[in-house]
């Protein structure tokens, strides 16, 4: 049985992180990255991103190289579909069984398809083969569904808009990004698509998505057709802690953590999407952006090689849509208090606007950094000290 000193289950950004923070620590053992995927690590970020409004960023720029700068053995195409805690080993889909002493699960998430039949017009975006998929059918005045006003539809539809697609998106709210942002922002938010010809379909869920051989028609929820060359569909993630589950690790929304990543097993620590951890800022939770992955997976990898440090970083979380980037830190719910402060416009006259979400006690849970540069640390701050007096909190961030 081939084994390994230090064993990771998942391919992503998480991986390659653990990877760097095991060699900080343990030069010479042995890793081993068990991915389902068709592409080693790669910087996930780019591929709603950089690689459609950069000319700059190329394609050879997406790879994380892990297996050159850390040696470690990447196995792709490779599914844990078991995980054996008595014998320290896993399963493969082939039926190879692995060993390790010490094992990371950074499975990461899977999207949400809405019951869409399977074809390759119909992508629930997530991989870098999603990606050049996408750009195969993308381009040349040919239309794309978006479906999905969230984080990655909201980013796809922009990505997409700028590169010489007709672009509908379809989403529930009366505004785009209403569920996350204040009112005056939402507005704000929307009207950055409008602008660029995306055509918004408000108010509306796709209930049926009946692929074609060159087309796609989506059915919305008051009848209406769409028809178009392809459909991607932004529905949100789900983490992926089968193997944790039936293991009996404990699970609860993720698969559960100490302060040094380590789950119910000794042997084994979870990272990424799928790990739920205390914060000591938000409390116990999980999250499913990059900065955490990153970071996560340093942490992880150094603990898994014995050093003895808790993880303590409360994580950000940004998107860039046409020339706008955003931050935050900690809850955006729009039902949430929201206390919006307006700053002195940048140098091209774009809006900067801080938003501190508020409990029932009036202490800030949230915060949105609206075209707002290297303010995260100031909104970390900002949630340890939790101040209620609104006059203070206006001041905080300029």
């Amino acid at each position: 049985m081939e084994s390994f000193d230090y064993l990771i289950v998942g391919g992503g950004m998480v991986a390659d992180a653990a990877a760097r923070g095991i060699r900080e620590i343990d030069s010479d053992g042995g890793i081993g990255i068990l991915s389902a995927d068709v592409d080693e690590p790669y910087t996930r970020p780019a591929l709603s991103k950089k690689l459609w409004t950069d000319p700059d960023f190329t394609d050879d720029q997406v790879p994380l190289r892990t297996a050159d700068d850390t040696g470690a053995v990447v196995r792709l195409r490779t599914l844990v579909t078991e995980l054996d805690r008595d014998g320290r080993s896993v399963v493969t889909a082939s039926g190879e069984r692995i060993g390790y002493r010490r094992l990371l699960l950074a499975t990461g998430s899977k999207p949400g398809d809405a019951g869409a039949p399977p074809s390759d017009r119909v992508l629930a975006f997530r991989s870098a083969a999603d990606y050049r998929r996408l750009r195969e059918l993308a381009g040349h005045g040919r239309r794309v569904v978006v479906v999905g006003g969230g984080y990655i539809g909201a980013e796809i539809a922009a990505a997409l808009v700028q590169n010489d697609t007709v672009v509908d998106l379809v989403f529930p709210d009366a505004v785009l990004g209403a569920a996350t942002f204040p009112p005056a922002i939402a507005e704000r938010y929307e009207s950055l698509f409008a602008d660029a010809g995306v055509n918004l379909v408000r108010g509306r869920r796709v209930e049926r998505v009946a692929p074609l051989s060159d087309t796609v028609t989506l059915t919305l929820d008051d009848d209406t057709e769409l028809h178009a060359d392809a459909a991607v569909l932004g529905l949100g993630v789900t983490p992926v802690t089968d193997l944790a589950e039936t293991a009996g690790l404990r699970v609860e929304d993720g698969v559960v953590v100490d302060e040094h990543l380590i789950t119910s097993d000794d042997s084994i620590w979870a990272a990424g999407d799928i790990a739920s951890y205390p914060d000591r800022l938000l409390g116990r939770t999980r999250v499913e952006h990059v900065d955490n992955a990153q970071e996560m997976g340093r942490a992880a990898g150094r603990s898994m090689a014995g050093a003895a440090e808790a993880y303590r970083h409360t994580p950000f979380f940004y998107s860039a849509v046409f020339g706008i980037r955003w931050e935050a830190v900690g809850s955006l719910d729009a039902e949430l208090d929201a206390l919006v402060v307006d700053l002195e416009p940048d140098d091209d006259g774009r809006e900067r606007t801080v938003v501190y979400y508020r409990d029932d006690s009036g202490a800030p849970v949230g915060v949105l950094l609206w075209n707002v540069a290297d303010a995260t640390d100031a909104a970390r701050l900002v949630l340890a000290d939790a101040p209620t007096d609104q006059h203070e909190l206006r001041g905080r961030i300029r």
